[in-house]
């Protein structure tokens, strides 16, 4: 598999970006550019990752792209759009938002109607509107799971599939954020499984960090650094290098460089276990 992190700087130019990347032992990267760089930009990251066999995984796009504010839903979807062109131009593997929510003003906020049937129709719709739109070639666009947006299963996440029926819409499978409960908690590694059994073959780009539930008198499930909670790393790891060993997995999410050190640390100690070349 293609072992992987954001880029730990600020980017100046491609050389440095590649140097850095060859540092940490990387062989696939977020997309280091920002929002609306200049083609000769894109096209100059392309050739040095594609000259230096990094795979550029994914281009995010973190937006409400069903916002109920239909100004801020329009600037939302233009900012996908545009995302998916870059994506398309740079060769990115996908580009990835969430599916976005009916919060009136956090953008992946929870809101009783994301997980019914007109948050549904939005979602798909709002795919449609983004690929259409755009028509890429050589990327797909994708959406990261979430426990309280959709799609937050296997099962919904196959219902989107479906609905959206474009060719160029894919999967990105962060695991974690799979986990909503203390039962697919205690689980989480038939969860990986049962994603990879039934959606493997859409998976473009993977994110891997960890979760651990605390002992409070509510469910509370928190995001830590990998290697210091409950999640089922190993199994993940295997399936989805059986699956496809030249798929990007990518830390995220970590504030400090030391951080994101040690989680390489813990999670190349469990590829060596299980006999993975990154």
């Amino acid at each position: 598999m293609r072992f992987g992190g954001p880029f730990l700087g600020k980017y100046e130019n491609p050389e440095a970006w590649i140097r850095t990347l060859k540092e940490w032992g990387f062989r696939s990267s977020f997309c280091p550019l920002p929002a609306g760089a200049p083609s000769a930009d894109v096209r100059a990251v392309e050739k040095a990752a594609r000259e230096a066999d990094i795979v550029i995984a994914e281009v995010g796009v973190w937006n409400n792209p069903i916002d109920p504010d239909p100004v801020k839903r329009k600037a939302a979807l233009d900012a996908c759009k545009a995302g998916l062109a870059q994506a398309d131009e740079v060769g990115a593997r996908c580009c990835v938002n969430c599916a976005g929510t009916l919060h009136p003003t956090h953008w992946f906020g929870p809101h009783p109607e994301n997980l019914t049937d007109r948050g549904l129709n939005l979602v798909v719709e709002s795919i449609r509107e983004i690929l259409d739109a755009v028509r890429p070639i050589r990327t797909w666009y994708t959406l990261e799971p979430m426990g309280f947006i959709l799609p937050d299963s296997t099962e919904t996440y196959l219902q989107i599939l479906k609905a959206v029926d474009r060719d160029r819409f894919a999967v990105h499978f962060d695991p974690v954020n799979l986990v909503s409960s203390p039962r697919k908690y205690f689980s989480n590694g038939e969860l990986t499984k049962e994603f990879i059994r039934v959606l493997g073959r859409h998976i473009k780009s993977c994110h891997i960090k960890d979760i651990i539930l605390t002992s409070d008198l509510t469910v509370n499930l928190k995001e830590v650094r990998a290697g210091l909670g409950g999640f089922d790393c190993a199994t993940f790891l295997r399936e989805i290098n059986l699956m496809d060993p030249d798929m990007p997995v990518l830390m995220e999410h970590l504030e400090k460089e030391e951080d994101y050190r040690l989680a390489a640390e813990y999670i190349r100690s469990v590829m060596k276990a299980e006999g993975i070349n990154e």
